[in-house]
Order: C-alpha cells, then sequence, then structure tokens
C-alpha cells in the first residue's frame, strides 16, 4: 500500500458544523467521507440523525451512511472492519480519506483497538442479573474476586454492568476476562494495521457552550419543520418497534413518547432539546480525552482549511 496518503478525521459535538466543514475540505483536497456516527449507518432514519442531505452528498463520495435497516445492530468493531476496509479502496483511488462524525467509540476502536472480544451468552447473562437482584451485588462481587481478581481491582463494586459482564466471560469460557484483554491486546499489537503507517489529522469542532446550545434549538425546530414526527410514524408503521436501540435515540424516542400519548408535544421537544444537549456534553467529554485531536473553533474555518493544507504537504 502507498502510505503517503495523509488520513483526515473531523469530530465534535452534535450540530456543531461538522458536515458544512468537511464538504468545505472534501471538495478543495479531493476526499472521500467516511460517516463516524453510530446513527447515520440506518436506512429510513434521516432527519433524526442529521444526514447529509442528496445534494451534499453528491458534492464527494459518502461511506457508511444507509448501510443497515433499523433492526439491525451496528458495532464498533464492525465499524473498524468496514473503515479500514474503505480506507485502504479510497487511498488506493488516489483520493484522502476523511472521517467526519461524533461517535467517540467508533473512532476509539479503530486508532486505539477493540480489546473485549469475549463471547456473549444472554442466557448466563439474564441468570447472572437475576442472581444480582436476589443475592446483592456483594456476593457477585466476592466470586468475581475468586475468579478474576484482575477484573475485580478495576471494577467497582457499584458498576454492576461490568461486574456482570466479567461473571459472564468466566462462566462462558472458563477464562477470566483479564485474560481476554490481554490476549486481545497482543494480537492488537501483532495485526498489520494500514493505520499505523498513515499520518492522521484529527480535528476537533469547539464553541461556546450557549452558542452550541442555540444552534441545538435551531435543530429540534429543523427537524420538526422537515418531518421528524412523521418519519417516526412510518418507521413504526414499516413494522420497526419502539423498543429497538435504534428507535429509543434521541429524536425518535421523544417522538414516539408523543405518539404513545406519555408526553404533551410541548414537553417532547423540551425533552428533546435537553437530550440533545446533554449528548453534547458528553461528547465534549469523551474527545477531550484525546490528547491528539488539535482544537479550533468552528468558527476558524479559514484557519482550518490552512492546517490541513499543511498537514497534506509535509507528506
Amino acid at each position: 500500500m502507498n502510505n503517503k496518503y495523509p488520513l483526515l478525521v473531523i469530530i465534535g459535538p452534535t450540530a456543531i458544523g461538522k458536515t458544512s466543514l468537511s464538504l468545505r475540505i472534501a471538495e478543495q483536497f479531493s476526499c472521500e467521507i467516511i460517516g463516524v456516527d453510530s446513527m447515520q449507518v440506518y436506512k429510513y432514519m434521516d432527519i433524526g440523525t442529521a444526514k447529509p442531505t442528496p445534494d451534499e452528498r453528491a458534492v464527494c463520495p459518502h461511506h457508511l451512511i444507509d448501510i443497515i435497516f433499523p433492526d439491525e445492530n451496528y458495532t464498533a468493531g464492525r465499524f473498524v472492519e468496514d473503515s479500514e476496509a474503505i480506507i485502504k479502496n479510497i487511498i488506493e483511488n488516489n483520493n484522502i480519506p476523511l472521517l467526519v462524525g461524533g461517535t467517540g467509540l467508533y473512532l476509539k476502536a479503530l486508532f486505539n483497538g477493540l480489546f473485549d472480544s469475549a463471547p456473549t451468552d444472554h442466557e448466563v447473562r439474564s441468570k447472572l442479573k437475576k442472581r444480582l437482584e436476589g443475592e446483592g451485588r456483594e456476593k457477585l462481587y466476592s466470586e468475581l474476586k475468586k475468579s478474576d481478581p484482575v477484573s475485580a481491582e478495576k471494577i467497582h463494586i457499584n458498576d454492576t454492568q461490568r461486574l456482570i459482564r466479567a461473571l459472564e466471560i468466566f462462566h462462558v469460557t472458563g477464562v477470566p476476562w483479564s485474560q481476554h484483554v490481554e490476549q486481545q491486546k497482543s494480537l492488537e499489537n501483532n495485526r498489520t494495521n494500514l493505520l499505523q503507517n498513515q499520518k492522521v489529522l484529527k480535528i476537533g469542532l469547539t464553541c461556546d457552550r450557549d452558542y452550541l446550545y442555540g444552534k441545538i434549538n435551531n435543530r429540534v425546530e429543523h427537524m420538526v419543520t422537515e418531518g421528524l414526527l412523521d418519519e417516526a410514524k412510518t418507521l413504526l408503521e414499516m413494522g420497526y418497534g419502539p423498543f429497538l436501540n435504534s428507535m429509543q435515540s434521541i429524536g425518535y424516542r421523544h417522538m414516539i413518547n408523543y405518539l404513545e400519548g406519555i408526553w404533551t408535544w410541548e414537553k417532547s421537544l423540551e425533552m428533546l432539546a435537553r437530550d440533545t444537549r446533554r449528548y453534547a456534553k458528553r461528547q465534549f467529554t469523551w474527545f477531550g480525552r484525546d490528547p491528539d485531536i488539535k482544537w479550533f473553533h468552528v468558527g476558524d474555518q479559514d484557519k482550518i482549511v490552512t492546517t490541513v493544507k499543511d498537514f497534506i504537504k509535509e507528506r
């Protein structure tokens, strides 16, 4: 593989303006965009996921949008497999890969690897949850300390989700979770990763919180005007039930709560804006842990373009 090509990343919270910037950069530097969004992968879910419009997608090739149905699951592991294959093809086509989105877990998996490859068993997990209710977390935590003391040191007794996961892995495989992690790290370190030889520029977009919250409020109004409620109705009519992961996401669950009479229309919109603001805050927190991100105010687009240009020249 020709490794002289750079890899660009644009990340930031929802509604901040990633799409418009990515299109400008893609058009100027011959990029193909790879979506890093856990919701835009779903077909039929356009308004609530704020997908790029058909006109925007016509500017340059877009990948990992509209690839699965709302009743399918899409994991970080599959994102890594899909995006690595797409990056390889983009580079072979003499274009530049541009990853754009706000799903931090996907980017972490791509650049840092996925270490929990242990199998799952829903029956075992269900039994453990019943035991948790009946016996209490102290009993299960004591069991974990005996079977996997390394994981027990890292898991707080109140973190029942990871507690159950660690016990599930041991019960299913007979091998402690900590050993699975070490084995997977070894595999990750030994595998040939096309990203290891790629120059990467991670651009993070930020702005004043009040400004962002105003943008979020405007997005909620735009989604409603564009027909978010009708989109949710159509999905329900197509047989995609309200308890699917996709239908429990921001926007869709709010419309469903209105349709089911749980909230008034005003309450639904209020909660939609609130939950979107909270999501944006979580995104800032997540991306703030990545020391490789170069942060720019969203209004400094000329400065960002110059940074990208200089970065590409250095190859």
